[in-house]
């Protein structure tokens, strides 16, 4: 699949993945070609699903959610069923942002954000009643060192122009 994108590609995924908002002129002339093949590439990046979307990073703390707490939950099933109906309950929960099935001896990590400890801890009831959850073990982050929610681009191989 990535054979299909050419290094014209690859610069535009990388200078809209460093600024969505660029303007498709500025988006052009950056990856050194005219406007209009440039919003049909773009275009046809979206179909092919290599961009999701766009959005806005927002800054949790400044918008009054000063936890953030990564809760390991192990499951008491993993039967296909069980895990749908875990994934759908967890879906339902605004305070979890990521969920995320793993392998091993933990089923999934979720991470959740929070405007204090005790509206956690009442998620935290709330989570440990949810279907098929055997128990659940939380860390609360101290500091984030690193957010890069960002493909890496520089280890990415770009084809040869």
């Amino acid at each position: 699949m990535l054979a299909r994108l050419d290094a014209i590609d690859w610069k535009i995924l990388a200078e809209l993945q460093q600024d969505g908002r660029i303007t498709n002129v500025e988006l052009a002339r950056r990856v050194g070609i005219s406007a209009p093949p440039c919003l049909r590439r773009v275009r046809a990046l979206e179909e092919a699903g290599y961009i999701r979307g766009y959005r806005a990073l927002l800054d949790e703390k400044r918008l009054g959610y000063e936890v953030t707490v990564f809760a390991l939950v192990h499951l008491s099933s993993q039967a296909e069923q069980d895990l749908a109906a875990f994934e759908a309950f967890v879906r339902e929960q605004p305070l979890v942002r990521e969920c995320w099935m793993l392998s091993g001896e933990v089923d999934f990590i979720l991470k959740c954000v929070a405007p204090d400890l005790k509206t956690f801890q009442a998620f935290v009831t709330e989570l440990t009643g949810g279907p098929y959850v055997r128990n659940v073990k939380t860390s609360l982050t101290l500091r984030v060192s690193k957010d890069a929610p960002i493909v890496p681009m520089e280890r990415t191989k770009v084809p040869a122009e």
